[in-house]
């Protein structure tokens, strides 16, 4: 199995309005599992302890292999929900490990 972890720090910095897209983007991923079978697990939230240098959200998908990442990866419900979330982002960090 190939745990996906990605973490992302958002622009907004309003601490209202970054909990605002936080709320968003969480929705709008959490929408894939329905949509994508390679999907086994997908959770994603926004960060719960305010400590300097934490990133603002993370998302944890479990998938069976690194075939069914790629496919959520190019997956054009994927592809949709990425061109609507992405305006949000300063920075991105992911990575996948087998467990």
């Amino acid at each position: 199995m190939i745990h996906h972890v990605v973490s992302w720090t958002l622009h907004e910095q309003d601490p209202a309005k970054k909990a605002e897209a936080s709320a968003f983007i969480v929705g709008q991923l959490m929408s894939l599992p329905a949509l994508i079978p390679e999907i086994i697990t997908l959770n994603v939230a926004s960060n719960a302890v305010a400590i300097d240098g934490n990133w603002d959200l993370v998302l944890i998908g479990d998938y069976a292999d690194e075939d069914a990442l790629r496919t959520y990866i190019t997956h054009p419900e994927h592809q949709k929900v990425v061109a609507v979330i992405k305006p949000y982002f300063a920075s991105r960090s992911a990575v996948d490990i087998i467990v």
